[in-house]
């Protein structure tokens, strides 16, 4: 397998889909334990140990049914190893092959993970790993960083400073890609970007109206970019407790520039990507919120048909 992949928008034509397999919440790891303890959700209390095998159940559908769209679209589907026994290590899951790895044009990047309990799920893609140059990120210095936290535009990089991304992985990052202009932005302290700044195609994105406001804050390199704006979505439901809030309705995958497959429920903002001339093809992750996950989360485009932009 090899990797060629440099942008979210051109012809996706290989990606991973995940598998929710033996899907686990920590127990012992104590990034996962501080960050639960710090949930502004109270409702219910966090969950620990095993999934309920019926989300599994229904969260392995949901991804099934994804693979089949993809293919349909002529994309070539790889999955992770379903070697490793997450609830009996305490690990987590590959339910959300896009935290894990950040592929960078010809080479994948092997990130230092927010929650130390999920670098082992690396061993679930030693397909790709074996065949590829692997760049990786030190351990143990300080670093901190889900490569979720980056969008891709080409020769431009938006990286968010959050809980999963921090300044001394962004540091790093800017050292070892010097032919790459990598913005920072700290506009959302919580995770990921990719629910909250979606780019469609070279010049057009999705920005979240709560967080990123306005163009003044979004990073220099878009700021001659259309901009749909969101105000708010439709808030799927979940499990006992939401791994991600609703603003997981806007994490779509761009299959190509007038493509895109994304979350049924959000029928006004399907209206307006179909007047953008988007062919929009709806479905539903049922427990996104519950394993913390929508339709980029649960994907890693390995090859686009995309024009080399850096080296």
């Amino acid at each position: 397998m090899k990797i060629r992949s440099f942008n979210e928008w051109d012809q996706l034509k290989e990606c991973y889909v995940g598998i929710a397999d033996n899907a686990n919440w920590p127990t012992n790891d104590p990034v996962f334990a501080l960050e639960s303890e710090k949930t502004l959700w109270k409702e219910t209390p966090v969950p620990s140990g095993p999934v309920p095998d019926w989300i599994i159940e229904e969260a392995n559908e949901d991804l099934e049914k994804l693979v089949d769209i993809l293919e349909k679209q002529d994309v070539t589907v790889h999955r992770p190893s379903t070697a490793l026994n997450f609830q009996g290590l305490d690990g987590f899951s590959t339910y959300c092959p896009r935290d894990r790895f950040l592929i960078t044009g010809r080479e994948i990047l092997d990130v230092a993970m927010m929650y130390p309990c999920r670098q082992m799920e690396k061993l679930c893609y030693k397909d790709m790993l074996k065949d590829n140059t692997v760049i990786e990120m030190p351990l143990n210095k300080g670093m901190i960083f889900d490569a979720a936290n980056v969008a891709r535009l080409g020769n431009d990089w938006v990286f968010l400073e959050s809980h999963s991304g921090n300044n001394l992985a962004y540091n790093w990052l800017v050292e070892q890609y010097p032919n790459v202009n990598i913005e920072k932005v700290n506009f959302y302290q919580g995770v990921h970007i990719d629910s909250t700044i979606v780019p469609l195609r070279e010049g057009l994105a999705i920005c979240q109206k709560q967080r990123v406001k306005s163009k003044r804050y979004l990073p220099k390199c878009m700021k001659d970019w259309e901009i749909i704006w969101v105000e708010d979505v439709v808030a799927s439901v979940f499990y006992q407790y939401p791994y991600a809030s609703k603003w997981i309705g806007l994490n779509m995958l761009v299959v190509n520039p007038t493509t895109v497959i994304m979350d049924t429920a959000q029928l006004e903002l399907s209206k307006v990507l179909e007047k953008k001339g988007f062919t929009v093809i709806p479905h539903t992750l049922r427990h996104a919120r519950t394993l913390g996950g929508g339709h980029h989360c649960v994907t890693l485009d390995t090859w686009r048909e995309s024009r080399p932009h850096h080296a």
